[in-house]
């Protein structure tokens, strides 16, 4: 039983499931976190999410590392964003995917073009202009 108890209080859990504004605004921010900046590297005190560990794992990671940012694309959809900034989040995710597709050396570009928070930032944008509501200040 201990092992529910932990269940009950991890991160899935606190992520909202509805379609307001405010709930899609958490949902793209904790994929961005673990996509983008989860890990620190030690020694150097920088951060790296799963995208960039993703390119190690040549062929494979990288699409895998593409399809969990297409989230964010599918997630801009249902909020009814214009097909225009769609397209731009999609070439974003392309790009990102072909930088990583370079085995093991990949992974640097990919680290310095971060397409989830370039994508997350449009959405943010799209939520702040159409649903101030939603709008939280950012520390």
């Amino acid at each position: 039983m201990p092992r529910a108890k932990r269940l009950e209080g991890s991160f899935i859990h606190r992520l909202p499931m509805g379609t307001d504004a405010a709930a899609v605004r958490q949902r793209i921010e904790a994929m961005e976190h673990l996509l983008e900046r989860s890990l620190t590297i030690p020694g150097l005190n920088r951060k790296v999410g799963l995208d960039v560990l993703l390119d190690f794992v040549p062929g494979v990671g990288p699409s895998v590392a593409a399809a969990m940012g297409a989230y964010l694309a599918f997630e801009a959809r249902n909020l009814g964003m214009p097909k225009r900034t769609i397209a731009r989040m999609a070439g974003n995710i392309g790009v990102d995917w072909a930088l990583g597709m370079i085995p093991f050396v990949g992974a640097i570009p990919d680290y310095f073009f971060r397409s989830n928070t370039r994508n997350v930032r449009l959405i943010k944008r799209y939520l702040d202009k159409h649903h101030p509501a939603s709008r939280v200040i950012d520390q």
